[in-house]
């Protein structure tokens, strides 16, 4: 699944005229994130293009259907509790170890796993931190519907953007939501609420009778 694309990706180099194109930021950034408690929660430093993608973007949804995780230190949180990034670290941790079935070029690999994102199809999008550069580590995704594993040797913005474009062999997602989907809309959480309170869906941009009244 290396194609010359994600070979640039796996590189550290990250093109971000195609995200900025494909999914123009709706708003500033609402995340803040300390990397230097993640790198002590976690005992490793983030890949540098999501720390650029929440600074640019922020944490939130994509077409309503796939959530970039905040940066989430693991004393914040219960792994048995919530849905960020350590309760689904948690259920990528656990998927894993039920043996599920996997790509060939995961079948004799042990991977550190980081969830970064989650979808409404329960699937669950991943790093394999294993590795010491975490501008090299690729992309894990857990595919519900086929309780399938497979890798992507890309980083997480390269492996968003090839959803937009279409760009892989097949959707490796169990939904089409962001499939070839030109521009595609995100939202953070204070936009998608902002919207709500005027009285919008914030999907749509139609106007919802019932929004403002789910807008806190």
């Amino acid at each position: 699944m290396t194609g010359p694309e994600e070979q640039e990706g796996m590189t550290g180099v990250t093109d971000w005229e195609t995200p900025l194109r494909l999914m123009p930021p709706m708003a500033e950034s609402d995340t803040s994130a300390d990397w230097g408690r993640m790198r002590e929660s976690w005992g490793k430093e983030f890949p540098s293009d999501y720390k650029q993608f929440i600074e640019a973007y922020g944490a939130g949804s994509i077409e309503n259907y796939l959530v970039v995780l905040a940066p989430e230190a693991k004393e914040e949180r219960l792994a048995t509790e919530g849905d960020g990034m350590v309760h689904e670290t948690a259920n990528a941790e656990a998927a894993w170890a039920r043996g599920e079935e996997r790509s060939p070029e995961l079948a004799a690999a042990t991977p550190e796993l980081i969830a970064w994102g989650a979808d409404a199809s329960s699937d669950i999008l991943c790093w394999d931190a294993s590795g010491d550069d975490p501008d090299t580590w690729p992309v894990l995704v857990r595919n519900r519907d086929d309780n399938l594993w497979s890798r992507y040797d890309c980083g997480m913005v390269e492996f968003l953007s090839r959803m937009l474009r279409a760009d892989f062999d097949e959707c490796p997602l169990g939904g089409l939501s962001l499939w070839g989907k030109q521009p595609a809309t995100f939202l953070n959480e204070r936009e998608e609420k902002r919207l709500l309170r005027q009285g919008l869906d914030p999907w749509t941009g139609e106007p919802d009778p019932y929004a403002g009244m789910f807008g806190d």
